[in-house]
């Protein structure tokens, strides 16, 4: 197909169209024709004339509306009846699917996606949000606290438990499990939900202070749910899901048969993200798993060790927890008709020096968490986690990290060992 049909420069998309924002890079054409293909493969059309079109089918391309020569920008708008209610797969299928494997684009980005209400009303979206999460733990007003259990993997049950009691007993609002703890023979996902939920328990109880534990229920989805049922029958109040990895089918699945609140960890979306013209933005991947209902969600730190600035990261926390955004650069506008918040979480190469930078940029609403910036202290990880906690109530308290240190021996001892000089 080579005239370019799905080009419409003067179409102004109506409320039951949904828009997508690419970035294209033609290949041996120009921007236009490339733009056009990317439009027809990932509607109704192909390669050349069918005899089997219809006249009505027609009505249904999807149409380019806007091109950016300069960016390579192309926003298309699609009817939303090309998508299934509610079906996560079959949407990725059109607008991230073969369009990426074509010979008319060098690279291809998608970098954000604009909902229709009617559509964005066919998804659950989270459960609990935030304000359900800040519930479950009792705290209204700070940043929650959260680490990783260390290493991530190789540490037997009892160990992995302990590590996350000493955690929680030094102030951690949340302890997780690593992306890639499943039920590995050194620490078996049935006896750890088991041990680590009783520590948990023990340690709300000596503290007096609520604790989740994001127990990584990701599997195949059958044992996935088994899974998911057994660690709720010993108490678990939160479930940790791999979204990328498992897919956003598991996703949905997980989501439709538990009520707990979903921690969704994005390991592999480097993979999707890390070239900034190719691939699938985190901007839309942060849109995909709102729609499917997880309660928090990594977005990155704009410091640390993780890739992505500051502004970026700033863009995705507002997209999961505002109920209307307005349309930047990189970002298209979406209204989620009051579909519940999700909770930024950030996480990656954090410290206790980082704390006052990421409030500052991000606000309350979100979980701070460090691996090693808790499990560095010699003294063991509750003393780091002291450490962590301490550095967020010095902010709250309108207290540089220096000035509170003078009194809290753990934050002292963190700026010490990491450096009072952000590292970014």
């Amino acid at each position: 197909m080579v005239k370019n049909t799905f080009v419409n420069l003067k179409y102004k998309p109506n409320s039951e169209d949904l828009v997508c924002l690419f970035r294209v890079t033609p290949n041996k054409m120009s921007l236009k024709e490339a733009a056009n293909t990317v439009a027809l493969e990932s509607s109704i059309g192909t390669w050349t004339h069918v005899s089997s079109n219809k006249s009505y089918v027609n009505r249904l391309g999807a149409k380019v509306f806007s091109i950016n020569n300069k960016t390579g920008m192309c926003k298309i708008a699609y009817p939303s009846v090309l998508f299934e209610d509610g079906n996560m797969p079959d949407l990725l299928s059109s607008i991230a699917g073969n369009v990426f494997g074509m010979k008319a684009v060098k690279k291809l980005r998608l970098e954000d996606v604009d909902f229709p209400s009617r559509y964005i009303k066919t998804y659950p979206g989270p459960r609990h949000g935030i304000g359900g999460v800040r519930k479950i733990l009792g705290v209204k007003n700070r940043p929650l606290v959260g680490t990783i259990v260390k290493p991530k993997l190789g540490l037997k049950t009892k160990d992995h438990a302990k590590v996350a009691y000493d955690a929680w007993l030094g102030g951690c609002d949340v302890v997780k499990d690593d992306e890639n703890l499943s039920s590995q023979k050194f620490n078996p996902f049935d006896k750890r939900a088991v041990q680590t939920l009783r520590m948990m328990d023990k340690a709300a109880e000596e503290t007096g202070e609520k604790k989740v534990y994001l127990i990584n229920v990701t599997a195949e989805a059958l044992e996935m749910v088994r899974r998911a049922d057994f660690a709720k029958e010993h108490g678990a109040n939160y479930l940790m899901h791999d979204i990328l990895t498992a897919g956003f089918s598991s996703l949905q699945t997980l989501r439709r048969s538990t009520k707990l609140p979903i921690h969704a960890h994005r390991a592999m979306h480097g993979a999707l993200t890390e070239d900034p013209k190719h691939g699938i933005s985190m901007m839309s991947i942060a849109d995909f798993a709102r729609l499917c209902g997880v309660d928090t969600l990594h977005i990155g730190t704009g410091i640390g060790k993780m890739k992505g600035g500051w502004k970026e990261v700033e863009e995705i926390r507002e997209e999961i927890e505002l109920d209307e955004v307005k349309e930047t650069a990189g970002r298209l506008k979406e209204d989620w008709v009051g579909m519940k918040p999700v909770m930024a979480v950030c996480s990656g190469g954090i410290y206790p020096g980082h704390i006052p930078f990421l409030i500052n940029h991000y606000g309350k609403d979100i979980v701070i968490q460090g691996g090693g910036g808790v499990h560095w202290n010699p003294r063991g990880s509750k003393y780091g986690a002291m450490g962590m906690r301490q550095a967020v109530d010095a902010v709250m308290k309108g207290k540089t990290l220096k000035e509170y240190s003078k009194n809290h021996k753990e934050l002292r001892e963190a700026l010490d060992h990491f450096g009072y000089k952000v590292r970014f």
